[in-house]
């Protein structure tokens, strides 16, 4: 049985980093999915494709990987990149501008 162990990236609806910190331990597929011909939905036999573990750290859930025999790949998270401008949206209304304040 093989697993992915990664930390989730933040939903669009989120601007923050809240309740990204943890880490999940999600089932590789062991069979393809098929499309049911009278209904047209996609199904599979396989319902470990279903479980995902959340855990606290990922030393946690490499621990329960092994001890429960689950070969795991874990995926490093990319460091992200902050998008923050020097003095941001105070600059806006400034009262030491430069230049002529238009919108």
């Amino acid at each position: 049985m093989r697993a992915k162990i990664y930390q989730p990236a933040r939903t669009a609806m989120q601007s923050g980093t809240a309740k990204t910190g943890g880490w999940v331990l999600e089932f590789a597929p062991s069979e393809a999915r098929e499309v049911d011909p009278l209904m047209g939905w996609t199904s599979s036999g396989d319902m470990d494709s279903q479980v995902r573990l959340r855990f606290e750290s990922r030393d946690a859930a490499l621990a329960y990987a092994t001890a429960n025999g689950i070969d795991a790949d874990v995926e490093d998270p990319k460091a992200r990149k902050f998008t923050i401008r020097p003095r941001g949206y105070g600059e806006n209304f400034a009262t030491d501008r430069k230049g002529a304040w238009t919108h």
